[in-house]
């Protein structure tokens, strides 16, 4: 039912149940929860929400007080929301190797990212947090041993299941793990109101922290000690860090576990991507391991079986990693004949565009005094000595704009096309008269000192021969040098053609 919200908050949880029409085998019925309908994309943002909610009614995080976790991305991006709306500064710390998506969509919602060297692994990143924590008095959620991460789970994921298969069959709930949060608070009251049901968690094949039956050693103070005998490496960012959490060891002691299915890397991408391009449902590596676990547990299960099957987030943060290596992003030669079987805005050198009706000559605009005294003032201005006439969202004009900035050169950029210039056109007067100074229609237009020195790509080459570099260097000009090749501002689209 549709409802208005308060808060972006609000919308968290009530997730849908989808049967997959074309992946089951013949004769069992698979249905996946699509943790990636809640607002930031992935499962994690209901135990953000249950920290920060927990920590208020107890009186352990104050007003403006920093949040901090330690995370693989998706805890971070929740927590960061959540923070974002309550208030709250947030930092998350996470190891080098995660994806970089996931850093900037951090960043995006205001969070500061701390990193630390991938040798480190989960547990460097959790030691990192807990000693931030500690030397500034930040609040650290604790999502490995909070227990509000699992009551979350068993208020909210585990009633929607009930709910969803009410009067129904329901023989096996398939699920990862990292924290152990939604594996404890499912499980438990899953098993509690279904005790049919059978509890079959996934976990990396290479990697087989429960699989091997060993338990994490702990410090005094609960925390990690150390690396856990049995963790490698893997695929599956999120699940399963170099510890065994107090969340998940709390799960093998209540006994809530029927069955763990090792599932390899490969066979969690080709189910990733299965999903998407027969079920149309665009999920991360974890949810394809999850569905490739799900799937493995249907092929030797009776007919008329109903499997339930978690998957935690949406595909979109894993861009730079394995699951979309092999995703080209120029057209491949399928697509190139696509192109060329009609004869219009194709790239090959035999394409042709329909005919168009000859045009009238344009008659040139006048020059009005004003403008052109306008572009005469701001070329020697000498409070401004670099100066760009742009427009607010030309891809060339972005690109100096970021050379700017990466070089730390002060400007003056004069945006003919924005607000400011659109009263009685009087950003296509500057424009008739820059023509005419120039004798060029193309912007962006540079000046640096009072001399004309092109557009974008003239910018660049004039870096990249060092001449630039001299000319600010006489005007006075701070700048900041370094090796980068200013092509490399540019947009990819255009980068590869230049």
């Amino acid at each position: 039912m549709l409802r208005k919200y308060q808060n972006i908050t609000e919308t968290i949880g009530r997730t849908p149940v989808v049967k997959l029409s074309r992946l089951a085998p013949e004769g069992v019925e698979i249905f996946a929860k699509v943790e990636a309908f809640n607002p930031m994309g992935s499962v994690k943002d209901r135990f953000a929400l249950a920290a920060i909610e927990d920590a208020e009614r107890k009186g352990l995080l104050k007003p403006g007080q920093t949040v901090i976790e330690a995370t693989s991305g998706n805890t971070g991006i929740s927590l960061a929301m959540v923070c974002a709306q309550r208030g709250y500064p947030f930092v998350a710390v996470m190891a080098e190797n995660f994806s970089v998506e996931r850093r900037k969509l951090m960043r995006f919602l205001g969070a500061k990212v701390v990193l630390t060297p991938a040798a480190e692994r989960g547990s460097g990143m959790l030691a990192k947090a807990v000693e931030l924590a500690k030397t500034h008095g930040w609040f650290l959620t604790r999502q490995f041993d909070n227990e509000a991460n699992a009551e979350m789970h068993a208020r909210t994921t585990a009633r929607e299941i009930l709910a969803d298969f009410e009067g129904e069959r329901l023989d096996a709930w398939v699920t990862g793990y990292g924290t152990g949060g939604t594996l404890k608070g499912v499980a438990r009251t899953l098993k509690a109101a279904r005790p049919e049901t059978r509890v079959v968690v996934a976990e990396p094949d290479n990697s087989p922290l429960l699989g091997s039956g060993i338990r994490s050693q702990r410090n005094g103070d609960g925390t990690e000690a150390g690396a856990h005998p049995a963790f490698r490496p893997h695929l599956m960012q999120g699940w399963t860090p170099d510890f065994r959490s107090k969340l998940v060891e709390d799960t093998v002691d209540l006994g809530l576990i029927d069955e763990i299915v090792p599932v390899a890397g490969n066979d969690a991408l080709a189910a990733a991507r299965d999903l998407a391009r027969y079920e149309g449902i665009l999920a991360g590596t974890t949810a394809g391991a999850t569905l490739a676990a799900a799937m493995t547990l249907a092929r030797r299960s009776p007919q008329g079986s109903r499997i339930l099957c978690m998957l935690p987030d949406t595909g979109e943060r894993y861009l730079s990693t394995p699951l979309f290596a092999d995703v080209p992003v120029d057209m491949t030669e399928e697509e190139y004949a696509i192109s060329r079987s009609t004869p219009f805005a194709r790239f090959d050198s035999s394409s042709s565009t329909p005919p168009k009706p000859p045009v009238a000559p344009v008659a040139q605009p006048e020059v009005l005094p004003q403008a052109a005294a306008f572009v005469t003032d701001a070329i020697r201005d000498p409070a401004n000595p670099v100066v760009m006439f742009a427009l607010e969202w030309c891809e060339f004009c972005w690109s100096a704009r970021k050379m700017f900035k990466h070089h730390g050169i002060p400007y003056r950029s004069i945006d003919l096309d924005s607000v400011a210039y659109q009263k009685d056109d009087w950003g296509g007067k500057i424009r008739a008269a820059l023509n005419a100074e120039t004798g060029l229609r193309t912007i962006p237009q540079i000046f640096i000192g009072g001399r004309h020195v092109g557009g974008c790509t003239d910018l660049f080459d004039g870096w990249k021969s060092g001449r630039l570099q001299s000319e600010m260097e006489a005007a006075g000009i701070a700048f900041r040098r370094d090796t980068l090749d200013p092509y490399s501002f540019l947009p990819g689209w255009l980068h590869a053609r230049n």
